[in-house]
């Protein structure tokens, strides 16, 4: 799947001159975030997400570069890699406490993710905080969940419903009253921006403008005084500069990725755990930048990885014949 993403980008790219090199720079990311969390999460089933939670807690702090100017703000706050980097972190947190057995790690883990939720707030990330308090809220309750398929399809509801409501206040389409409030919260910038991705898909539906050519063609953008060349929504950006076809394979990684915890021999809390954190910056990016960052998409990949990982240590087995369900050996899932 990414190696399609990698291909198409390459082909759009051709086709109108485009700059693939950042759609290739996340897909890379991607695998080799996904491929150090197998590995990992296979041998350090608790140490592991721990230090990528401290780490991504660590990046959001202090590195300057991940705090976009404030253009990219509202009264949500930021909602770039600041944003991301904490609700994986409160996700890895959250995974490696249930990882652990002792009831005192437990509880430290659990309240580093509670931690790393102040932390958003004090950095003035709405989304952040109200992403990293859903991520641990879905982690507590994830023991009560006996089917994981039921909550992973609920998760994929929820990033649909995010994304049809950010193509609806682009479009124009919510009552007069919704849509002023939404956009009070999004900022009227940012839904202009929004109508020029639409404008961009609606033109070239088939290849798109090619990679990295919205700032060229946006007249947001170019009449804006500070601009940063984004749409500052995943979903727009990719409709628009790699066509239709490029947010069916955005949506089918997605997918994949979900499919992959579904299938993973992980324990269904950690399952559901990483899926909410995931969920989250699905949701971030639809209507953030988020995934313009290389840390972010590198995280993402992590966590994935962690999530579907067969720890060496012991660990309850699911049954084969309920890849998505039950664990039999597993008290959390009766």
């Amino acid at each position: 799947m990414l190696g399609a993403c990698a291909a198409w980008s390459l082909i759009t790219a051709a086709a109108h001159g485009g700059r693939p090199e950042g759609v290739l720079l996340a897909v890379l990311a991607v695998a080799a975030g996904y491929a150090s969390g197998r590995i990992c999460g296979e041998l350090l089933p608790v140490a592991a997400p721990s230090a990528g939670a401290l780490a991504g807690l660590a990046l959001a702090v202090a590195a300057p570069h991940i705090n976009p100017g404030a253009q990219a703000t509202s009264p949500l706050g930021r909602t770039g890699a600041t944003a991301a980097l904490l609700t994986l972190s409160a996700g890895a947190a959250c995974c490696a406490a249930w990882a652990a057995r002792p009831p005192g790690p437990r509880l430290v883990l659990r309240l580093l993710a509670a931690g790393i939720a102040v932390t958003a707030a004090v950095l003035g990330s709405t989304s952040g905080f109200v992403a990293c308090l859903g991520v641990l809220l879905c982690s507590l309750a994830a023991d009560r969940m006996h089917r994981r398929a039921v909550g992973l399809g609920g998760l994929a509801l929820a990033v649909t419903l995010v994304t049809g409501a950010a193509w609806a206040i682009a479009e124009d389409r919510l009552p007069d009253g919704l849509t002023s409030s939404l956009e009070g919260q999004l900022t009227q910038h940012r839904v202009l921006l929004w109508h020029d991705a639409l404008d961009m898909t609606a033109r070239e539906p088939g290849l798109g403008i090619g990679p990295g050519r919205f700032s060229e063609l946006s007249p947001t953008v170019t009449q804006s005084l500070a601009p940063d060349g984004k749409p500052h929504s995943a979903p727009f950006q990719q409709a628009a500069e790699q066509g239709l076809p490029g947010i069916v394979l955005l949506a089918a990684v997605f997918g994949w990725v979900l499919y992959a915890l579904w299938r993973s021999p992980r324990p269904t809390p950690v399952v559901l755990t990483a899926g909410a954190a995931l969920t989250a910056l699905a949701s971030i990016a639809a209507v953030g930048n988020a995934l313009s960052f290389t840390t972010v998409t590198a995280g993402a990949g992590l966590l994935a990885g962690l999530a579907t990982a067969r720890p060496t240590t012991a660990e309850p087995a699911v049954d084969a014949k309920d890849p998505g369900g039950k664990t039999r050996s597993d008290p959390l899932d009766r």
